[in-house]
């Protein structure tokens, strides 16, 4: 989401690419894109590119779309056209190198609006085999973006306001200001779809944008920023609370949504109106944005104040809507971004500080969900309300500001224009203390305050228990530490790298361990295994395996030996758990390996010449599973600048993909790594720490993470001539 707003932002086509190529995902390599537009001749003409060499500028620059080139294939088909690998040259597009030697995949996505085409998005993928069906969503998602910001600027000229050479490369992203509400992109976009009031809420500045036509629904004048009137200006006081009932139903589970209200307009007319819209959410879950259309769905008067719902009923309504959000939420971080993310924006507030007492002290964690100006501006209400957070929970009572007193609420300038303090207190314990700001004074009624009241009983008692899991997940977590290495042993000839993410689901710990160890003999001995589970024990059978496995390989045992003494010792544990495993060894001075694998995926090997394969080694069943079978013994070599890749299956395993096209993600991948910074450019330890990171960063981006991960690496160092 982040990119196509981005997008929706940018100034010319060179400025286009290189913000898909900035902030798309990091599969786009980013090596051979380009962007064509549609002439006035009709030929496709090169706009602008990104790793092109000259020739390809001079041979591809203009393009017949009746040919059969991907860029013309793809315009006329009106879908994306995708050449995988064995389709494309080394050095592609020089289509006169031969086919089949590729190591990425190219797709050309049609830039399409109305059935008008504009142009071409060429771009080059990290992909070995067939691209998921999720990432073309993906890349049709940008080209669309693209597409109607590209639409806009022809229509509007600025397109051509910096004419640029078709070689250009694209700038760095940039973000432009917001500019008059009716020129405003998305809106723009929507209310040609429409024909209604269109809007956009960014959830996480506050900042909300309506265009002429929700205006004019509003029969209020287009402000010069098109920044939207507050709900509490616009609906009706007695349809606010059920309004903000059902927009904390949204953004707790984002997607579509629907809901219905009367509409203040000025002079005392009502209209009654529908907001239909969609809660967008980033790669972590957390609504991030809203956008939609706003309808009027009859021109007759409404019905008079005082007939609408009982604003009892409503004010549980919505407290029945936090809660449920609060429900959800399981350590205190999940508690803070429940509440900045659903709360704050449900209770119509500007912002939310939430405080935790800790020995005695209150200490700020609403800015730790937030970056930026915003994590600043958080900091700086912590610091200026301090005090009266502090005496509100000395007090144990609520504190709510009265309009024209808030200098004398804080002490200070620069506070906010209406305010309420609220002690967070959970079975007589003080959990901590929680100011909520407005950007509009406002007096707060008795109903307001037994709401707000009865929002922190309940905030303090998911902080409570927040409080609690951290603690028992802090513990487990520091048991789990305390089983896998704390550094990897340094060795002769070798270079080596570890990661270890835990899962985000149960105890958020679990079985995967890892071991780099110095044998006898002077080989090397890798270890990666993973028992079944997520849970203390799980950790409790990883570590009796690695301590048996570490004494069987010391002892001088081959790893299928090993292994087989390591499925029995398994199978005498009071357990009924089975692992997987991979154990090898590895001689420094000639590259000579020796593995066995029980039930565990293949390591790779990264070539110097940047292909990456998996190992054929033949396997038998998990540790455990039969404890008298015989594991086979497989050998082969490791060459000098060579790089090992062994990993646990939560490295590839995503339940929105087939298994095996992770796989192949993870190889075009590490060959894209291979090729742009491996060891032989920055030096074999920094380019294994930099590939860690990758490997793991692209864990982290899923919405979640049902299993643990391992990884080790390890390169072996070209010995100086």
């Amino acid at each position: 989401m982040r990119c196509v707003r981005l997008l929706l932002g940018c100034s010319s086509a060179a400025e286009l690419l290189g913000t898909v190529l900035a902030e798309g995902p990091v599969w786009i390599t980013g090596e051979g894109s380009a962007l064509y537009l549609l002439d006035s001749a009709g030929m496709l003409r090169l706009t602008a590119s990104h790793g092109l060499p000259d020739w390809a500028h001079e041979r591809y620059g203009l393009v017949d779309p009746a040919g059969e080139l991907p860029a013309a294939v793809a315009l006329r088909l009106r879908r994306p056209y995708l050449l995988g690998p064995e389709h494309t040259s080394v050095d592609y597009p020089n289509r006169n190198a031969g086919l089949g030697t590729g190591m990425v995949a190219v797709v050309a996505l049609p830039l399409v609006v109305d059935e008008r085409p504009i142009g071409v998005l060429a771009l080059a993928l990290a992909h070995r085999g067939t691209v998921p069906g999720r990432d073309l969503d993906v890349l049709e998602t940008i080209a669309g973006a693209c597409a109607h910001r590209l639409h806009h600027l022809l229509d509007h000229g600025p397109a051509h306001a910096e004419p640029r050479p078709a070689h250009a490369e694209p700038r760095p992203p940039r973000r432009t200001e917001p500019g008059p509400a009716p020129s405003h992109p998305l809106l723009s976009l929507a209310v040609r779809a429409a024909g209604h009031g269109a809007f956009e809420r960014d959830l996480v500045t506050g900042e909300s944008h309506w265009d002429a036509a929700a205006f004019a629904l509003a029969g209020r004048p287009v402000a010069a920023d098109g920044a939207a009137p507050e709900l509490e200006r616009i609906v009706h006081p007695e349809d606010l609370l059920d309004v903000r009932a059902a927009l904390a139903e949204a953004l707790a589970g984002g997607g579509r949504y629907r809901i219905g209200y009367r509409m203040l307009r000025p002079g005392g007319r009502v209209a009654r109106v529908e907001e239909s819209g969609e809660v967008m959410l980033d790669v972590h879950g957390r609504p991030v944005r809203m956008a939609g259309l706003i309808a009027d769905v009859d021109h007759r008067p409404a019905r008079e104040a005082g007939s609408g719902p009982d604003p009892a009923g409503a004010r549980t309504a919505l407290l029945l809507s936090l809660t449920r959000a609060l429900s959800r939420a399981v350590t205190v971080r999940d508690v803070t971004a429940a509440v900045t993310d659903v709360a704050r924006p449900a209770l119509g507030a500007d912002s939310i500080v939430l405080d935790l007492v800790d020995e005695g002290r209150l200490l700020p964690v609403s800015h730790t969900v937030y970056g930026g100006p915003r994590r600043a501006e958080l900091t700086r209400l912590a610091d200026l309300s301090a005090p009266v957070m502090q005496d509100s929970l000395a007090r144990s009572a609520p504190l709510f500001s009265e309009p024209g007193n808030r200098p004398r609420a804080t002490g200070a300038t620069g506070a906010p224009a209406a305010w309420a303090v609220l002690p967070l207190v959970a079975s007589g314990r003080q959990v901590g203390s929680c100011l909520i700001t407005f950007a509009a004074e406002r007096a707060f009624s008795r109903e307001d305050r037994t709401l707000y009241s009865a929002f922190a009983g309940i905030l303090a008692q998911s902080l409570e228990r927040a409080r609690l899991y951290d603690t028992h997940h802090h513990r487990a977590g520091e048991l789990q530490r305390a089983m896998l290495p704390r550094t990897l042993p340094r060795l002769p000839g070798i270079a080596s790298a570890a990661r270890y993410l835990p899962s985000t689901e149960g105890m958020q710990i679990g079985g995967d361990w890892y071991d780099l160890l110095k044998l006898p003999d002077g080989r090397i001995g890798l270890v990666i295994g993973d028992v079944q589970g997520h849970n203390a024990e799980a950790t409790a059978v990883m570590g009796q395996l690695r301590s048996g496995l570490r004494a069987y390989a010391t002892d001088g045992h081959d790893p299928a030996a090993t292994l087989a003494r390591t499925s029995r010792l398994l199978a005498e544990l009071d357990t009924e758990l089975f692992a997987t495993c991979l154990y090898l060894t590895l001689d420094p001075a000639d590259g000579g390996l020796t593995a066995a694998r029980a039930g565990h995926p293949a390591p790779v090997r990264i070539a110097a010449d940047a292909t990456a394969v998996e190992l054929e080694l033949p396997g038998g069943p998990p540790l455990g599973v039969d404890p008298g079978q015989a594991y086979p013994l497989a050998t082969g070599r490791l060459g000098a600048g060579e790089t090992l890749l062994a990993y646990t299956d939560g490295l590839v395993e995503d339940r929105e993909e087939d298994y095996d096209e992770s796989v192949q993600r993870m190889l075009g991948g590490l060959e894209l790594w291979a090729r742009q910074t491996g060891p032989g450019r920055i030096g074999p330890a920094p380019a294994l720490e930099r590939l860690a990171d990758l490997l793991t960063l692209n864990v982290t981006e899923r919405r979640s993470r049902p299993d643990d991960v391992a990884l080790l690496l390890l390169h072996r160092v070209v010995s100086p001539s």
